[in-house]
């Protein structure tokens, strides 16, 4: 039997087979989307649903990705639900874990091989995130952890955790790290006297605060770099 072209599959179908076909280079964006929603609905093609989408937030892919699944529901695409929802919020989680993956540094030099690391981490999140990252004294990463989630303003990092973690560790310095949703890198009060509060204490422990480093879409902000450590 001769195989049919393209045009003759049904059109839930045709992103999947050109792909298979053709290569995933060749597919675009709605195409890629439309294979994670899988199937569309009486008047849309998964294509259809995927352009209302990507039209949703401007064929903006990072804003796309910053969207959980409550607020990909809540600009309410018919045939668009939580079940679909869910699969996109999967498939971007799992590429900013492959993105930190990649990033990841087993030794650091400067500001710029942890921030890209950090970067890949936090620059999605829509609320504030507070990592410390944990050295040996070779610089190379033991552990990351998130310390505290805040909200959309802020959080709070107790620097009782941060030591803890680091003497479990057994790590000889640390790498304090947060996000800004808001994409402003520019350090508050705050955040410059959380840094001198958790530098002073890891003093006892002889335990050292190498740099505290601010990230959002818009890149980093690193404490070290700016002679304010």
């Amino acid at each position: 039997m001769e195989k049919q072209s393209i045009k003759h599959w049904a059109l839930d179908d045709r992103p999947r087979e050109k792909l298979l076909l053709k290569g995933i280079d060749t597919l675009s964006n709605s195409e890629l989307l439309a294979i994670l929603i899988n199937n569309g609905t009486k008047n849309k093609s998964a294509v259809d649903l995927s352009k209302d989408l990507l039209n949703a937030v401007n064929n903006d892919l990072q804003k796309l990705g910053k969207l959980s699944v409550k607020e990909i529901v809540q600009l309410k695409i018919k045939g668009l639900g939580e079940a679909k929802a869910i699969a996109i919020n999967a498939a971007f989680e799992l590429g900013a874990r492959r993105d930190a993956s990649e990033k990841r540094k087993t030794k650091v030099i400067t500001s710029k091989d942890v921030a890209a690391f950090l970067q890949s981490q936090l620059q999605y999140k829509q609320h504030e995130i507070f990592v410390a990252v944990y050295l040996n004294r070779a610089n190379k990463i033991l552990h990351h952890e998130i310390i505290s989630e805040g909200g959309i303003t802020g959080t709070i990092a107790d620097p009782r955790i941060v030591l803890k973690k680091a003497l479990e560790q057994s790590a000889t310095s640390i790498i304090l790290s947060h996000n800004h949703p808001s994409g402003n890198l520019k350090p508050s009060m705050q955040d410059e006297l959380l840094t001198k509060k958790i530098k002073e204490a890891a003093k006892y422990f002889d335990i050292e605060v190498l740099d505290h480093i601010i990230v959002s879409d818009e890149g980093y902000f690193s404490f070290a770099d700016e002679g304010m450590m």
